[in-house]
């Protein structure tokens, strides 16, 4: 019981706690093993989750460097005459080579007011509350229209701070001190930019700004038109209403008049990184997972009591869980399945129809397989083949890589790769969950649920068994100690009676 009077061993000259301590260590060994079988699970879970983490990075970077058409086909594109034309591409851009005249470039439409009507800014205030009412065409003809409520009292710069800020107006103004005029300039450039004044109030109001329009419906006064970019490419002559201008997934951006030729080809380092990237990821996946598979497990040394790393120094207690914990994922039936599926996703051929001869096994683009069989499957890259071969069909090495197909056969060595993952990922959470999961949901947190009932229910009994040996001694201790009072009874009795 939880409340056992305790007696140390007065009466019989013992160290009881130290005899009770003996006695339970005897019988806390199940305990300890149960503790350490605890250890164990815990570990192994551990060491499953990291492999889970190390096959999601590669995953990870399947995804973004390998699928992802934007990571494998990057374009160089360069101009011979950037003060004329710069130009990017996107990775659908096929490759070509432009030649570009730029004969006009887009400018803005500009409104200024009227030279004779000088607004004095110190003196500007809005005698009333009004709402501004503007019909806007933008520089390429679409339109909208622009509400502004500007309050009594605004001043000069008030006005100028919200036609600026009104995204519908879609201008840039400013008041010039010095000649007292003001310049509204379109931001979106363009032939057909304009603005007209809706109202006879917005007329008046800009009256005030030195602008002469005389009735609704008229455009602003003071206007100079903007201009389209006219550009030949190839020979064909064209106009855009902005000098940034996207044909067939290159965009151009129009600097100035003249001559130029752009170029775009695919960005081979690029590509080659990218897949380089892999290699060096799935050999650094397959190593890791080989050395689990092949780490020595070491019987000998469990899991440590916490009374021996107690008598331990802490460099002590690190060598012996190194070895402790070693091999929990040795010979692995998931792991070493995985690892066979991962070889054969990389070495099969590719069928389809997008892969044209010489595109089909990574082989054939100068990724082969180490000969030294301690390596374990791991993939040795010639550079000059792989950079020949994605010059010769960037296409067709992109396709090796992502095809999509009904059948295994037919997908891509990318592709493959992520659905193994995927689905070994899913065997080790079920095996070992993941750090949101309780351990009801996986198989080695069941376990542990059973070891840690096991283990409450193991030190309940413990405590029953100590409080019993306490009982025990205790009974002896006052069976020694009645005799030890009877004895020194008979002994007065009998010295008593000889003094007699």
């Amino acid at each position: 019981m939880a409340n056992t009077l305790r007696i140390s061993g007065l009466a019989s000259g013992m160290d009881i706690d130290k005899i009770v301590s003996d006695l339970m260590k005897a019988e806390r060994m199940p305990l300890d093993k149960l503790k350490q079988k605890k250890q164990l699970l815990e570990w192994q879970r551990d060491d499953y989750r990291s492999m889970n983490t190390l096959l999601q990075g590669l995953d990870d970077y399947l995804f973004s460097n390998i699928t992802l058409q934007s990571s494998m086909f990057k374009k160089t594109v360069s101009s011979s005459n950037e003060s004329v034309v710069t130009a990017t591409a996107g990775s659908s851009a096929a490759n070509v080579a432009a030649a570009i005249q730029v004969n006009q470039v887009a400018t803005s439409a500009v409104w200024l007011s009227d030279a004779t009507k000088r607004v004095d800014k110190a003196s500007f205030s809005v005698d009333a509350d009004v709402t501004l009412t503007i019909n806007v065409t933008n520089g390429d003809g679409t339109t909208k229209q622009a509400a502004i409520t500007v309050k009594k009292g605004t001043t000069l710069d008030g006005v100028i701070a919200q036609l600026n800020s009104n995204l519908d107006l879609g201008v840039s103004a400013f008041y010039d001190e010095q000649t007292g005029r003001v310049s509204i300039m379109k931001k979106e450039i363009g032939a057909q930019a304009s603005l007209v004044l809706a109202d006879q109030a917005t007329v008046d109001f800009f009256a005030q700004l030195g602008f002469t329009n005389t009735a609704a419906g008229q455009e602003l006064t003071g206007k100079t038109a903007g201009k389209d970019a006219d550009i030949t490419i190839n020979g064909l002559r064209t106009t855009r209403s902005s000098n940034t201008f996207t044909i067939n997934g290159v965009t151009y951006t129009v600097k100035g008049t003249g001559t130029a030729t752009v170029s775009v080809e695919t960005d081979v380092d690029a590509m080659f990184n990218a897949i380089k990237g892999f290699v060096d990821k799935y050999n650094e996946v397959i190593a890791k997972i080989n050395a689990e598979l092949k780490e020595e497990r070491y019987r000998d040394y469990q899991p440590l009591t916490d009374e021996q790393k107690e008598a331990m120094t802490e460099k002590q207690v690190e060598l012996w869980e190194e070895k402790a914990r070693s091999g929990m994922l040795r010979g692995d039936s998931i792991l070493s399945s995985a690892l066979s599926q991962m070889r054969m996703n990389v070495y099969t051929k590719v069928e389809g129809a997008n892969i044209p001869s010489g595109f089909s096994q990574l082989a054939q683009l100068g990724i082969s397989t180490s000969s030294n069989y301690l390596d374990g499957g791991k993939l040795i890259i010639d550079e000059t083949k792989l950079r020949e071969k994605i010059k010769e069909n960037p296409d067709a090495v992109y396709q090796l890589f992502n095809q999509d197909g009904a059948t295994d056969a037919e997908k891509g060595i990318a592709r493959r790769l992520r659905d193994t993952i995927k689905a070994t990922i899913g065997k080790i959470e079920q095996k070992a969950g993941k750090t949101i999961w309780t351990n009801q949901q996986f198989a080695i947190g069941r376990d542990l649920i059973q070891i840690n009932d096991q283990i409450d229910r193991f030190q309940d009994r413990l405590k029953q068994i100590e409080d019993r040996y306490y009982r025990q001694f205790t009974a002896m201790e006052e069976a020694i100690q009645r005799a030890n009072q009877q004895s020194m009874y008979l002994m007065n009795a009998f010295g008593g009676g000889m003094q007699g």
